[in-house]
């Protein structure tokens, strides 16, 4: 194999959200138990725009693009510039900390657009990059795409864990061996887990410490559960110079359709991520900025009903786990549930193939996170409330019927 034929078979796509279709299923032909579990289908690898239709507004002003014609469709490479103006300031309100929307702005295709600009931005060969393991499943794949050498960094995502989150001691032995690059979410996508602010501050003060660059994914900062208080590292007092902040209008507010995110942060790598946009997409979809006018300036009482809607759905799935006995950690915040399944027959792969075809359920493999949560799957509970349920006990079927 050749070495950029390895690049990029690292980069293998098979578990992505609606690639499963892709997969080959006869080699399991030999271990398949028992029939097909009746049930509507559900796809817990991504949310369901259906299910949560996009925030009121959007297709107006999507519509309202299209007909502004040329001057919506060509924009800056980095956004069109009113648009900019405004998400700022919303940005500023909810983060505590001012974004200028001339230099310290990019509006992206999608926030995994963003993350691809960012650390296209800042990591080359041999660039020491500290990842949280686990974490989103881009992260790593990007940065070893990039030619960067991965720096593992613990995250304790379980509430019977002594400190809850990333493994500070871990994280500062990384700087100390020459980390240059920290990237992470909060919350922490697979998990949930929101990084508390004290480890928020500590995080700023060792970046700012060793001169570590910061890119945050905060993609899931406002669908927070029970009170969930949430720190932005951009407002703390100490932060790194060199900081990007990645945030969009997704799952949260259903608009993952129209493919839109934005990154914020230091001037210097905001203009090196408009230059690689320059030559990847150009800019973000013109028509579909136009939806970014809704985003922050939902209904009043919009966004409080759309958390408590995924609150009681995730609730709901948390009791079915543990109650089958699987090690589940509750969610701060996000749409994701990372159930550890029990020992079985068949590999996890294998399992996770199995309960697409005879169960019409499809999750995630927990390998695509971390190499450590090889046996953990991740669901997007952003699904119909009765049957998200109803799948999630055809997963505790499938389980039985797989058992070692």
């Amino acid at each position: 194999m050749s070495s950029l034929d390895a690049k990029f078979a690292r980069l293998g796509a098979d578990n992505a959200p609606g690639q499963e279709v892709r997969q080959n299923a006869d080699d399991l032909k030999s271990v398949m138990r028992g029939d097909i579990l009746p049930g509507t289908p559900v796809d817990f690898s991504h949310g369901d725009v259906d299910a949560f239709e996009p925030t009121p507004g959007a297709r107006a002003a999507w519509e309202a693009g299209f007909k502004e014609g040329g001057s919506q469709a060509y924009t800056e490479y980095r956004g069109a510039a009113a648009i900019r103006a405004d998400v700022a300031a919303s940005l500023a309100a909810f983060t505590g900390a001012p974004v200028d929307p001339v230099d310290e702005l990019i509006i992206t295709p999608g926030t995994q657009g963003a993350l691809f600009l960012a650390l296209g931005a800042v990591v080359d060969r041999g660039t020491k990059v500290a990842i949280m393991e686990p974490d989103y499943f881009a992260n790593r794949k990007l940065v070893a795409f990039f030619g960067g050498e991965i720096m593992p960094v613990a995250l304790h995502y379980h509430e019977d864990a002594p400190q809850r989150g990333p493994d500070l001691g871990q994280l500062e032995a990384a700087f100390n061996a020459g980390a240059e690059v920290l990237v992470f979410s909060t919350p922490n996508n697979p998990t949930g887990v929101v990084t508390s602010e004290d480890a928020i501050i500590e995080i700023a003060r060792l970046a700012a410490e060793h001169n570590v660059t910061v890119i945050v994914d905060q993609l899931y900062s406002r669908l927070r559960y029970s009170g969930e208080t949430y720190t932005h590292m951009r407002a703390c007092a100490t932060r790194p110079e060199n900081l990007i902040t990645i945030m969009g209008p997704s799952k949260t507010e259903s608009l993952s359709g129209f493919r839109l995110g934005v990154a914020f942060g230091s001037a210097p790598l905001i203009d090196r991520m408009e230059k690689l946009q320059a030559i990847v997409s150009l800019r973000a979809a013109g028509y579909s900025q136009a939806a970014l006018k809704t985003w922050f300036h939902e209904p009043e009482g919009w966004m409080d009903t759309r958390i408590a809607q995924h609150e009681a759905i995730r609730d709901d799935l948390l009791k079915i786990f543990r109650d089958a006995g699987f090690r589940t950690a509750c969610p701060q915040a996000g749409s994701y549930l990372f159930p550890e399944l029990p020992k079985l027959v068949v590999s996890p792969e294998d399992f996770v193939r199995l309960l697409r075809l005879q169960a019409g359920v499809t999750v995630t493999p927990g390998s695509e996170f971390s190499p450590h949560t090889h046996s953990s799957v991740r669901l997007n509970f952003s699904q119909d409330h009765a049957a998200s349920v109803a799948a999630a006990h055809r997963i505790v079927d499938m389980v039985e019927r797989y058992r070692a």
